[in-house]
């Protein structure tokens, strides 16, 4: 008998062969729903309709402190990013270096949104900037979005300044008028591409992450793949089951960036990108790697960020994320 399971996810490179049936996950009939994530994120944080989805690292995190915890990961990540370039600013705000930071207006989507956790924990541990030295502005990147309400209820430290920004305003153009100093995000402000006066903190973030990487050995996580408690517990065999497909997914993402003979993506360059990236991310090749053990300091380095930012109610270990039967790695 073929369980029937729905599977909500952008349609990532490493999804695609989930997607389009190359590969199946053995006694599962697998129904790839393709929605950009604040769409997955939403319904399956608010109504759980499906069951498995990507999900927000924080909010999943967030999700373990409820009386009865709706999913349990995978070591699955479809999405992983760099975030010292996602952080912009105003030139006008006085600020040269991270440790101007300090006493400056920062505009944040949501204070739980996993990059701007990310991006806290950096300048904090890698800067000397206090989190609570910065007062954050909360709301839409820009005009067209809707009003930002935090999808899974969290508390706030004491000693952390946030502040909801007036309807009618964008964070954007607020970098661009210098009512804020510097935005965290994972997406780029508008203002960026229209204002010389939004820039970077970090020009050289290609070096300042490739540093950070050969130092810390840290791809931060930014989404899990996540099933819904009560089809695993129905069902505790497809955690592994998935796992496994998700793996093979994946492995079959680096073929195309292998191939010589035409490009299969539009950059003209690719296969130096590709070389620079395996030499310095790729000790067997492979720079995007799936698996908990291979994640464990990653994830670990998260849950401690979460913590003392007061999100996590507790500092959770790195194995209480994902399904137990997932912990060991297996060969393909």
């Amino acid at each position: 008998m073929v369980l029937k399971l729905s599977f909500a996810c952008w349609d990532y490179d490493r999804m695609k062969a989930i997607e389009d049936g190359r590969v199946r996950p053995e006694g599962i009939e697998l129904t790839f729903l393709n929605y950009r994530v604040e769409e997955t994120f939403f319904r399956q944080l608010r109504f759980q309709e499906f069951d498995v989805s990507e999900l927000s690292l924080s909010s999943y995190v967030l999700t373990l402190g409820q009386e009865n915890p709706p999913f349990i990961a995978l070591p699955v990540f479809p999405s992983r990013f760099f975030r010292h370039q996602s952080m912009y600013i105003n030139s006008n705000s006085s600020i040269s270096k991270p440790e101007d930071l300090k006493g400056k207006k920062v505009g944040i989507p949501e204070y739980q949104m996993t990059a701007p956790v990310w991006q806290r924990g950096i300048i904090e541990e890698e800067y000397d900037v206090p989190i609570n030295s910065m007062h954050y502005h909360v709301g839409a990147i820009e005009p067209s979005e809707i009003e930002r309400i935090s999808k899974v209820p969290h508390s706030l430290p004491p000693d952390v300044k946030v502040t909801p920004i007036e309807r009618g305003k964008n964070l954007s153009q607020m970098l661009e008028d210098g009512e804020i100093d510097a935005i965290f995000s994972a997406t780029r402000p508008s203002s960026f591409d229209r204002s010389p006066d939004v820039t970077r903190l970090f020009p050289d973030f290609k070096k300042v992450e490739a540093d950070y990487y050969q130092r810390t050995k840290i791809f931060p996580i930014m989404h899990v793949v996540a099933i819904k408690r009560s089809v695993y517990e129905a069902n505790p065999w497809i955690a592994k089951t998935l796992t496994k497909a998700f793996a093979q997914s994946l492995e079959m993402a680096y073929e195309p960036l292998r191939e010589r003979a035409a490009l299969r993506y539009i950059l003209p360059w690719l296969e130096d990108h590709v070389e620079e990236t395996q030499k310095l991310m790729g000790d067997d090749s492979r720079w995007w790697k799936d698996g908990f053990a291979e994640n464990k300091h990653v994830i670990e380095k998260f849950l401690e960020y979460s913590y003392n930012q007061g999100l996590a109610k507790r500092k959770y270990k790195a194995e209480e994320l994902f399904a137990p039967n997932t912990l060991e790695s297996f060969v393909l």
